[in-house]
């Protein structure tokens, strides 16, 4: 499963209003489902139905959407283009909802990600379905930043995990039907009708959730505002381009790669170093290691995902939804896993749920690569998938509710911003890993008459060792989640 998910990044705090509702009658009483805020949560639930019916889709699809457009090559630039953009996308998204309230980022960027879609779908060539991607990374930025400013401005700090656990729900009925959908629609009408077919889905979230978020917001009580902070901005670009030359340094595998891969490491880390907060590449105690964790987290395990399928249609001769299939039970454990840690009791263990979650992951993607073994049945990878969805649910829920809890009120959107910063640089940086790791054995040198019919088993292997490899690294990190002091410290600043 592909989720959410995904940067929350230090941003000046200018238009910042405090963290918990307005309506203190009803905040000690009642669940996410009743009154004061059954519409907020049911609109912006079906925000992340949306974003999870896409992902769930677009993996199932996306194996024959690069072999019919001649770039297997190009298959992990396909994703990490994604990811890309959604870095400077998240910088602008957590000023902008800081600044003006969520309402403007979260509908802009609902239209953007649908204008994406459509020049995927509409794709001549591998390059153009890229743009689209890119595109789309540009509107995910933007709305998942605002969905987290939301929770943060307009639920109290009891329900906060109970909202994240419904995120994860979101991802259930798409985890079932969306490979299921996407891999009859792309054998019987084509791929670019899941694509083409997604925008439609826009509009229940903008109908539903409108008038609710326009209550909250305009019930809250007015705020000074602070200047716009140009720097971020400007640092959020530098990264983005950054990332795109490693990207691009790292598929040309060739003495001229030394160009883009210098330019690039130049700009993305001077960019990373003033973007994140103070102590994050080094894993200072707190909410530094939090950031830390969600991008060491969500970049292993959907670095490994992506190219599922593609191993099970290419390795083992399953079929397009067959092969989508077997991300299935991952999105159903997810939220189990989600569920889990929002039950009472849980917040004195948000460490050990962290460092569980993280080994399970790990144990999960390294259980997938076995299907390589040609004895290992089909159906096992299905099986750790779904482990490893649970590992994910515990670890990436309770990375948010530990990241609300060191934030102070006006940083609640900076450090949203902050944590998805670091999604998205997981993704971006070992999805490109794994990309280097799967052309140079090999995977990105078949031609698509042949779909990878010949493609070697080394070049997944070498994918499906590495992450693991990343996922426990985190798990050691996990017991420097905490802090004693929790909103004692600077929002943002060098890294250290």
């Amino acid at each position: 499963m592909t989720s959410t998910s995904r940067a929350e990044q230090a941003v000046a705090a200018p238009d910042r209003t405090p963290v918990d509702p307005v309506d203190p009658v009803d905040e000690d009483t009642g669940g996410v489902l009743s009154g004061p805020w059954r519409a907020l949560t049911l609109g912006i639930v079906s925000v992340v139905l949306l974003l999870a019916f896409e992902a769930t889709a677009v993996n199932t699809a996306m194996p024959t959407a690069a072999e019919q457009l001649d770039g297997l090559g190009l298959y992990a630039f396909a994703f990490s283009a994604y990811f890309t953009t959604t870095l400077l996308a998240m910088v602008v998204s957590g000023q902008w909802c800081d600044r003006r309230g969520p309402l403007a980022p979260l509908f802009s960027g609902i239209a953007v990600f649908a204008a994406g879609l459509v020049t995927a779908g509409t794709a001549v060539d591998m390059w153009m379905f890229v743009a689209g991607r890119a595109t789309q990374g540009l509107g995910g930025g933007l709305v998942i930043v605002a969905l987290y400013v939301v929770v943060g401005r307009a639920f109290p700090e009891r329900l906060r995990p109970a909202v994240f656990a419904a995120f994860s729900a979101a991802w259930v009925l798409p985890s079932i039907l969306g490979p299921v959908v996407s891999g009859a629609v792309t054998q019987h009408l084509g791929w670019r009708w899941v694509f083409l077919a997604v925008p439609v889905l826009v509009l229940l979230p903008l109908a539903v959730m409108g008038p609710a978020l326009r209550r909250s917001e305009r019930d809250r009580p007015p705020t000074a505002r602070q200047p716009y902070d140009r720097r971020r901005t400007r640092d959020a670009a530098m990264a983005a381009v950054g990332a795109a030359l490693l990207q691009y340094a790292g598929q040309r595998l060739d003495g001229w790669a030394l160009l883009p891969l210098a330019a690039g490491a130049g700009l993305l880390g001077p960019a990373v170093l003033r973007l994140l907060p103070r102590g994050t590449l080094r894993a200072a105690r707190g909410l530094p290691t939090v950031i830390l964790l969600r991008g060491l987290a969500a970049g292993a395990f959907f670095a490994s995902e992506l190219f599922i399928p593609l191993m099970m249609q290419t390795q083992r001769g399953l079929s397009v939804t067959a092969a989508g299939l077997t991300l299935a039970p991952g999105g159903l454990s997810w939220a189990l896993g989600s569920w889990l840690q929002g039950r009472p009791g849980a917040e004195r263990h948000r460490e050990a749920l962290i460092r569980g979650g993280l080994v399970l992951t790990a144990v999960a993607i390294g259980g997938v690569g076995l299907v390589l073994f040609p004895a290992v049945p089909v159906w096992v990878p299905a099986v750790f998938w779904g482990v490893g969805g649970a590992g994910m649910g515990l670890a990436i829920a309770s990375i948010s509710v530990l990241m609300m809890g060191l934030s102070k009120p006006e940083e609640t959107g900076a450090n949203s911003a902050a944590l998805q910063l670091s999604d998205a640089l997981g993704n971006v940086l070992l999805t490109g890993l794994a990309g280097v790791l799967f052309a140079a054995l090999g995977g990105g040198a078949v031609g698509a008459a042949a779909h990878g019919r010949t493609l070697p088993a080394g070049a997944f292997g070498a994918v499906f060792l590495a992450m693991p490899l990343v996922a426990l690294g985190a798990a050691a990190l996990a017991g420097r989640a905490g802090a004693a002091r929790p909103v004692d410290r600077p929002a943002a600043g060098p890294v250290g």
